[in-house]
């Protein structure tokens, strides 16, 4: 379950009792995880190899902490590990609320070793999406940082459906030369289609939709 070229996933434990820390490292271990545990938020927060983790498991009654108030501040922070939920106490609202949260599952203690080991290897499928999908957009924005100033207008316009002909009679153009610069740009945004490359204005934001107005006039 590891992505290529990355470490042992690190799974983070943030429990109270010293027990459950030492079980779950055993077991983790042993399954074959790097493990991190810690007694409360803040010792997880001043852990830099914590940034690492692809699961945290988090108590949600911790002493002098409330790991679902944690578990928000962690969201509302943009930290995007996927949370395990566990407790001894828990009740339905805090189930709700955690899962309504993006808790990846909700364990009661004793926890059940299959349930355990299945939520993660889902936590950490999760993680690995992500990280992809965080890579392919690095890649994308990368790709259209070498477009010159005009071959980003002309992905803006034909992105939002103009035909090379509209696109050449907004910039002032020849028909021509908007072809060269439509093919120099998908050529170096390593675009294999017209709807590929949609989907990469989008994320990045430059899909020019006023410029359908302009089309809808010159049709």
């Amino acid at each position: 379950m590891t992505i290529p070229g990355e470490t042992a996933n690190l799974i983070c434990v943030i429990d109270d009792d010293a027990d459950i820390r030492g079980s779950l490292d055993s077991l983790l271990r042993a399954t074959g995880f790097a493990v991190r545990t810690f007694a409360t938020p803040d010792e997880f927060l001043a852990c830099a190899e914590a940034d690492h983790a692809t699961c945290l498991l988090l108590d949600i009654r911790l002493q002098g902490a409330d790991g679902l108030d944690f578990q928000k501040l962690l969201s509302d922070n943009l930290v995007p590990v996927p949370v395990i939920l566990i407790t001894g106490h828990g009740d339905i609202p805090q189930t709700v609320r955690g899962m309504k949260a993006g808790a990846v599952n909700f364990l009661s203690k004793p926890i059940d070793e299959d349930a355990l080991l299945t939520s993660i290897r889902e936590a950490i499928s999760k993680d690995r999406d992500r990280r992809l999908a965080e890579r392919k957009g690095e890649t994308v924005r990368a790709c259209y940082e070498l477009l010159t100033p005009r071959e980003r207008e002309v992905m803006s316009l034909v992105t939002a459906g103009l035909l090379n002909k509209q696109v050449a009679g907004q910039l002032g153009l020849s028909e021509v030369t908007v072809k060269i610069h439509r093919g120099n740009m998908m050529r170096k945004m390593q675009a294999q289609s017209l709807a590929d490359l949609v989907r990469m204005a989008e994320e990045l934001g430059v899909r020019d939709t006023s410029a359908a107005r302009y089309r809808a006039l010159t049709q």
